[in-house]
């Protein structure tokens, strides 16, 4: 059992649902973004989605490319990513982290390299946005073997004749993307996402995280309220690009993970 599915099972024991919070590494500057990640689950973060940045972000907002831009003009690589969660890994042994992000630097360190250093750096499981189910021997099924989950995600255009293919070989759990389009362009719709995520649990006994669009304590609640865990990411984000303190940071997202918490 990884940690991504020892987290969720605790969670279910618990009748509560999952806080996820994305961060990206590196964001605005290797010091202060290690302190933010350090201090998630203190401030009720129950999966880490750790960003790996990228200099073609295509499925995400302005806020999530600037925080992208940011960490590399700061000189974030893939391996200073690894090395991150190679830090965090000396105080904390149970909080699930998972990269997200895109194939490209992936590829260029090389799979079987990468997967190694993931795995060995205490990396739980990996979101890849832009490798399709058909892709899955490229990195899916290498990384399941690696003892990692690859999580994928299943949007509003994923059919009942999508689906299944979406599901296939996907572990850990699924991200719903709420939203038609990239991150942080609207609001999430609890009352609109809850016959879909209805039907994505009829097709998996995974659970569902929905993500995009989940914004303040409010749609939180909403959220989880009809899923298993809600995801932020864009407004987390906003505020390390404002320039506040990781305290000011880590006080608001523990605002998020107790009105999650509390659905």
């Amino acid at each position: 059992m990884t940690r991504i599915e020892a987290t969720f099972a605790r969670l279910a024991r618990l009748e509560r649902k999952a806080f996820v919070a994305f961060v990206m590494a590196g964001d605005p500057d290797p010091e202060t973004s290690l302190a933010v990640i350090r201090g998630l689950p203190g401030a009720g973060v129950d999966v880490i989605e750790l960003g790996m940045p990228f200099t073609d972000p295509m499925a995400d907002g302005p806020a999530i490319q600037r925080a992208g831009q940011r960490a590399l003009e700061a000189g974030q690589t893939l391996r200073r990513t690894l090395a991150m969660v190679r830090a965090f890994r000396d105080g904390d042994a149970e909080t699930p982290i998972v990269l997200m992000g895109y194939y490209n630097p992936i590829y260029a360190m090389g799979v079987p390299a990468f997967l190694a250093a993931a795995a060995e750096a205490g990396v739980d499981g990996l979101i890849v946005v832009d490798l399709p189910p058909e892709e899955d021997e490229e990195l899916c099924l290498p990384a399941q073997a690696a003892g990692l989950n690859f999580i994928r995600l299943a949007t509003p255009t994923s059919d009942d004749r999508r689906l299944p293919k979406v599901l296939t070989n996907t572990s850990g759990f699924v991200y719903y993307v709420s939203i038609t389009g990239i991150t942080g362009a609207a609001e999430a719709n609890a009352a609109a996402i809850a016959p879909e995520i209805a039907r994505i649990k009829a097709a998996t006994p995974l659970p569902v995280c929905v993500g995009f669009g989940v914004r303040s304590p409010e749609t939180a609640r909403a959220i989880a309220a009809v899923a298993d865990g809600a995801v932020v990411g864009s407004a987390i984000v906003e505020r390390i690009g404002a320039g506040e303190s990781p305290e000011a940071v880590l006080a608001f997202v523990r605002t998020l993970s107790e009105a999650a918490h509390s659905a």
